[in-house]
């Protein structure tokens, strides 16, 4: 990280909560936050910004994106470097976010990808599990391309990286929680890394459990470092995110870690914002589940790094409303499916409201 990139990442993390707002009571990235690249004939790249993001997540949002800035948005997620929807944000200043795909894989596709599970065989799996097996060399180099082709072509005011963790789901009340990846491979690197002499999965988790959950979180955050590293070479002062396993680090008996391998403090140093999928109904939650994990992150996630919940439009607007309201506040929010939203008046000046409220507790907390 060269030293300029390094103090817009310190100004960034200090400044939190500052908001820009212009005529109207919108809030945007200005203009004049913008500087030029080094390669010839690319876009400006935004600088590194303090101001809170709030926006939908999903591409189909830019069919009312004239209307995102004026109910409290300044920002959009979406899958991938799609050149439709930064040319809308272009046009109507509103920041792009990519969400950015990494572990996940069609296994009809690719089965030799699902992570081998206690029993020697592939884990148990349906439509919905996030995951892979991380010795695929070739799957990896792929993820790499993809993102060095988008960060060279593309200017995103910040990446989040998605599926960063070991194989699992839990957007669901019952998660099938399965220990992996356990292949040859995978088990070698084990050994090789933290000095443990073990074959079999039965020995590993019987005697080295603890080292073994240890590994793997490592394994996960120096992918993470790799990934931001590779993002803040060719884009100085982008933001970089990441989706998160929305438990606590004690909730299913420490499985944030013991099955993701998802550890806060491990990942901090590649990761600016952490965003929990906070989907209520579909986890068999309440709708105040938001407010009560921003809350709670105080205990476990770094003090010089932001919570950004991303909540489901299934929850609308209780769940955003109880997120709005909570005296502790959250670095901005993502709506996911708010194209919705945003394709209602009435519906899109509640999303502003909860916006205003939020952007008043960001205030008060920094004064």
């Amino acid at each position: 990280m060269s030293p300029p990139d390094e103090i817009s990442r310190r100004q960034f993390l200090a400044a939190g909560a500052a908001a820009l707002t212009f005529a109207g009571g919108a809030t945007v990235l200005q203009a004049e936050r913008v500087s030029p690249t080094t390669a010839a004939g690319k876009r400006k790249v935004p600088a590194m910004t303090a101001t809170p993001l709030f926006g939908p997540y999903g591409s189909s949002a830019i069919a009312s994106i004239d209307r995102l800035v004026g109910h409290g948005a300044n920002a959009i997620w979406f899958h991938g470097f799609n050149t439709k929807v930064f040319d809308a944000c272009a046009k109507h200043h509103v920041a792009p976010c990519v969400e950015f795909k990494t572990f996940r894989a069609d296994y009809s596709k690719r089965p030799d990808l699902v992570p081998i599970g206690v029993d020697g065989r592939p884990i148990r799996h349906g439509r919905l599990l996030q995951g892979v097996c991380l010795s695929k060399k070739d799957f990896l180099d792929q993820i790499e391309q993809h993102l060095l082709d988008g960060v060279r072509q593309y200017q995103p005011v910040g990446i989040w990286l998605d599926y960063l963790s070991y194989a699992g789901w839990f957007e669901t009340p019952h998660p099938d929680l399965q220990e992996s990846c356990f292949c040859p491979d995978c088990i070698a690197d084990f050994c090789e890394a933290s000095g443990v002499d073990a074959t079999t999965p039965a020995e590993i988790l019987a005697k080295h459990h603890t080292q073994w959950t240890a590994h793997k979180c490592q394994r996960i955050a120096r992918f993470g470092e790799h990934y931001a590293r590779i993002i803040r070479r060719h884009l100085p002062g982008c933001i970089v995110g990441a989706y998160m396993c929305p438990w606590t680090p004690a909730e299913f008996d420490g499985a944030l870690t013991r099955i993701f391998a998802q550890d806060y403090t491990l990942l901090a140093p590649a990761i600016d914002v952490f965003t929990p999928l906070i989907y209520a109904k579909k986890s068999g939650r309440c709708s105040n589940w938001g407010c009560t994990f921003v809350q709670h992150a105080r205990q476990f996630v770094p003090p010089d790094r932001k919570v950004q919940p991303i909540l489901d439009l299934l929850d609308f607007p209780d769940s955003l409303q109880a997120v709005a309201a909570c005296p502790t506040p959250a670095w901005g929010l993502q709506l996911f499916g708010g194209a919705q939203v945003f394709a209602d008046p009435a519906k899109a000046k509640i999303f502003a409201d909860a916006v205003g409220r939020m952007r008043q507790t960001l205030d008060r907390s920094v004064q």
